[in-house]
């Protein structure tokens, strides 16, 4: 009997597999919230077994993965056929809301192998699994949900209106009943609270990060971990990204930072 749990952050994943949860424990890397969304096909490719298209570091799902994580199995196979080969597969998701993207892809991909399905079990954390050692979750009794048609639909409707070219979708979906995914409508809400205001251009981050600096805080690591922990959107490279956004504009919203903080290399002289 070989059991599987795919995470949906790498931290995730490392802490899981600490806590001996599984006898394969595999995180999945994309960071949805931040830049360009990778294509259909790009994404596709990422979770077949490895072939000539993955040529490049970074473009196999299991490029991070040891060999020690999945062992005899090896690190060539496709998120599909790893599933076929495992007895049971748990799916299990942090709250913030790349995780809950994650988790809407993952459902969506897996969706037509019914096979699959049929022993995928959801595990919905309530807080941030990374946070806690291995020794901590080793006890956590949570309740492993069945894949439900419902819930394989909503994640569908999920991923498609967050891909959307506007964010018209997300804002309908508010509108629906989300609790098929328990977290997703907390983490919808959080994603559009980042949309660029109408009468400041800047979204939630960028202002609690202006009101961090106002409380008086002038350290950038303390801006990105609070910002991280506080909002939860962004990680902690993503967080010093948008600090760096702030004061290296064209027209600086944030001056006088220490010399510890740098520019980004597209905005030095």
């Amino acid at each position: 009997m070989t059991s599987l749990i795919l995470a949906t952050s790498e931290l995730a994943s490392y802490r899981l597999r600490q806590a001996g949860r599984a006898d394969i424990v595999v995180g999945l890397r994309p960071r949805f919230v931040w830049g360009k969304m990778p294509s259909s096909d790009d994404l596709t490719t990422l979770l077949e077994p490895r072939s000539a298209k993955h040529v490049d570091f970074d473009t196999h799902w299991l490029d991070f993965a040891s060999s020690r994580w999945t062992g005899s199995i090896g690190r060539d196979i496709g998120l599909v056929e790893l599933c076929e080969r495992c007895d049971s597969v748990e799916l299990w998701a942090d709250p913030q809301p790349n995780d809950q993207l994650v988790l809407a892809w993952l459902l969506d991909v897996l969706r037509p192998h019914r096979h699959i399905v049929a022993k995928l079990k959801l595990v919905q954390t309530d807080v941030e699994i990374g946070r806690y050692r291995g020794e901590s979750s080793a006890k956590w009794r949570l309740p492993a949900l069945a894949v439900t048609d419902d819930r394989l639909e909503l994640a569908g409707r999920a991923w498609t209106a967050y891909r959307a070219p506007t964010p018209e979708p997300c804002f309908d979906l508010l509108m629906q009943d989300l609790s098929a995914i328990p977290q997703l409508r907390a983490a919808l809400i959080a994603l559009l609270e980042e949309l660029p205001g109408q009468d400041t251009g800047l979204g939630a981050s960028e202002l609690r990060m202006l009101d961090l600096v106002a409380d008086g805080e002038t350290s950038p690591q303390v801006l990105s971990s609070e910002l991280n922990r506080e909002r939860g959107v962004f990680d902690f490279q993503e967080a010093e990204l948008i600090l760096d956004r702030l004061a290296y504009c064209p027209s600086p919203v944030l001056t006088g930072f220490p010399a510890d903080i740098e520019a980004p290399d597209d905005l030095k002289a």
